[in-house]
C-alpha cells in the first residue's frame, strides 16, 4: 500500500516544482501534490484512486497514450543489452543509427544529420549554436540574431528561454539574452485591424518581419524560429498564407529558418509534422516531446544539407564539432523512440489525428461557438483551444483577478478532465494523446462544457465580474 502522506510530506521538504506559487504550495495553500501512478490509454490515476482523462497527454507529448507495453519492452531489452554509452568521437548503437536514419528520411525539408539532447529546450540552445557556428564558418560573423514571435514559446534554458515570446518567463531571470528579437504575433482574432483579412494581416505580419531585419541590419540577423502552430502561446493555428509570405521575406535576407516541431511533429496536426501541413521548408528542425511520447527523454536537432555542407566543408580548417552532451543519442532513449515511431507508423496516428481532429474541432465549435463567453473557438488536427471573453461582440477580456481560464480548467479537472488553463489570457487548451477515439473526443468536449457553464453560472452569481 503506498504511503500517501508520507510522499506528500517528502514532496513538500524537497521538490522544486516548475510553475508552481512556491510560498503556497510550501504553506499547503496549494494542497497536496497530486501523485500519479499509473495510466492507461489517454487516462491517468492517483494514488487516492481517483481518474483522470488527459486531455493534455502530459504537455502535449504522450501521443501514443498510456501503458503501452511495446515500449516498455523495447527500454528494458535495451537496459539489459547495454544501458549506455556516449556518442562522442564516432560512437554509436543499433538504435541510434536506425533511429537517426529514419529521421533524415522523414524530416521536412533537406535533412541530413541528427544531433540529440535530451529536451526542446536544450535542442534550441543547439539550434543557436548551429546558427552561430555555421555563419561563423561561412565568413559571417555579424550574422547572429535570432528572431522570435512574441507568444512563441521555444523552451526555458537561457537561450532558448530568451527566444520564448512570453514575459512571465523572462521577468526576475535577466532575459531575454542580447542578440534574441521577438516580432508579431500571427493571431488573426486578437491582431487584425477591422476588416483585416487573414491574407492581409499575415502580408502584414510579413512586411513588420522585413522591417526588423532591415532596421537591425540583414548582416547581423541569422534565423528566424517558430512553430508551425503557436502552442503554449495559445494553441493559434497561422492565418491563411502566413508560412509563404513569412518565407518569402526569410529567403530575401540569408535568414535560416528553425521549425521548432517540438509540440506538432509526429502526427499531431494530422500531418508528419506541422512543417508539412503549412508548406514550410526548414533548414533546421526541432523535435522532442512526440519523438518518444515522453516515455523517455530525448529531443533532436535535426540538421539540413544547407548547413551540414557548410560545417562538413570546414572541419579540415576548424577541427571538431565542439558541441554535445553526455547523454546525446542515449541508447535506451533511442530504442524507446524507435518502439513509439513503430507504433505511430503502424498506427498510422498521422491520419488518426486528422480524421479524429476533425470529428473534434466540429464538436468543439458546436458545442462552444455561440456560447456567451466564447470568443473564438481554434485548433488543427488534435490541437485545440477555447479563448473566453466578458463580451463576445466587443472582445472585452475578462478582469484577469477573476482567473476565468483557470477556475474553468479547475471544474474540468473535478470532473475527470485535465485541460489545460493557458497563459496570456482565459484560453482552455486541449492536446489529447492521438489514439483517442471520437467517442472519447465527445466525452471530453461534454466535460469542458460542462465546466464551462458552471463557471458562468458562478459568473452571474458575481454582477461586478462583467
Amino acid at each position: 500500500m503506498i504511503d500517501i502522506k508520507t510522499i506528500a510530506e517528502r514532496d513538500r521538504s524537497s521538490v522544486l516544482h516548475p510553475f508552481t506559487q512556491l510560498k503556497d504550495f510550501a504553506s499547503g495553500k496549494l494542497g497536496d501534490p497530486t501523485i500519479v501512478t499509473g495510466g492507461k490509454g489517454i487516462s491517468i490515476r492517483d494514488a487516492e484512486g481517483r481518474t483522470y482523462i488527459d486531455g493534455f497527454a502530459g504537455l502535449y507529448c504522450v501521443n501514443i497514450g498510456y501503458g503501452r507495453t511495446e515500449v516498455a519492452e523495447a527500454i528494458a531489452r535495451q537496459a539489459y543489452q547495454l544501458a549506455y554509452y556516449h556518442t562522442y568521437a564516432a560512437h554509436t548503437t543499433e538504435e541510434l543509427a536506425k533511429l537517426s536514419h529514419r529521421l533524415v528520411q522523414m524530416a521536412p525539408g533537406n535533412a541530413s544529420k541528427v544531433f540529440y539532447g535530451l529536451s526542446g529546450s536544450d535542442a534550441n540552445e543547439t539550434q543557436a549554436k548551429l546558427v552561430w557556428y555555421y555563419n561563423n564558418l561561412r565568413g559571417q560573423p555579424k550574422k547572429k540574431k535570432i528572431i522570435s514571435r512574441e507568444r512563441g514559446y521555444h523552451g526555458c534554458s537561457v537561450i532558448s528561454g530568451s527566444m520564448t515570446g512570453m514575459s512571465f518567463y523572462h521577468d526576475q531571470m535577466d532575459l531575454p539574452f542580447p542578440g534574441i528579437l521577438h516580432t508579431g504575433t500571427p493571431h488573426h482574432y486578437w491582431g487584425a485591424e477591422h476588416g483585416e483579412s487573414e491574407e492581409a494581416f499575415s502580408r502584414r505580419r510579413a512586411a513588420e518581419l522585413e522591417e526588423l531585419i532591415v532596421r537591425e541590419g540583414a548582416e547581423t540577423v541569422g534565423a528566424f524560429i517558430a512553430e508551425p502552430v503557436l502552442g503554449t502561446g495559445g494553441i493559434t493555428p497561422p492565418p491563411s498564407g502566413y508560412w509563404r509570405e513569412i518565407q518569402a521575406v526569410l529567403r530575401r535576407y540569408d535568414v535560416l529558418l528553425i521549425a521548432d516541431e517540438v509540440i506538432c511533429g509526429f502526427g499531431r496536426t494530422g500531418a508528419d509534422f506541422g512543417s508539412t501541413l503549412y508548406g514550410m521548408e526548414p533548414d533546421l528542425v526541432t523535435v522532442a516531446k512526440g519523438l518518444t511520447s515522453g516515455y523517455m527523454p530525448l529531443s533532436a536537432a535535426i540538421v539540413g544539407e544547407k548547413v551540414y555542407s557548410v560545417m562538413e566543408g570546414a572541419a579540415d580548417r576548424v577541427g571538431a564539432f565542439s558541441h554535445g552532451y553526455t547523454y546525446s543519442g542515449h541508447p535506451i532513449a533511442a530504442a524507446a523512440a524507435n518502439a513509439v515511431l513503430d507504433i505511430v507508423e503502424k498506427e498510422q496516428l498521422s491520419n488518426r489525428a486528422r480524421v479524429v481532429g476533425a470529428h473534434f474541432q466540429k464538436r468543439l465549435k458546436e458545442r462552444f461557438a455561440q456560447l456567451e463567453i466564447a470568443g473564438e473557438v481554434r485548433g488543427v488536427g488534435l490541437l485545440g483551444a477555447i479563448e473566453f471573453v466578458a463580451d463576445r461582440h466587443t472582445k472585452r477580456r475578462f478582469d484577469a483577478q477573476l482567473k476565468v481560464g483557470a477556475r474553468i480548467s479547475k471544474a474540468a479537472r473535478e470532473r475527470g478532465l485535465i485541460a489545460r488553463a493557458m497563459p496570456h489570457g482565459d484560453i482552455l487548451g486541449f492536446a489529447p494523446p492521438l489514439v483517442v477515439s471520437e467517442g472519447e473526443i465527445d466525452e471530453i468536449v461534454e466535460l469542458a462544457y460542462q465546466a464551462t457553464r458552471q463557471v458562468i453560472d458562478e459568473l452571474a452569481r458575481e454582477p461586478a465580474s462583467v
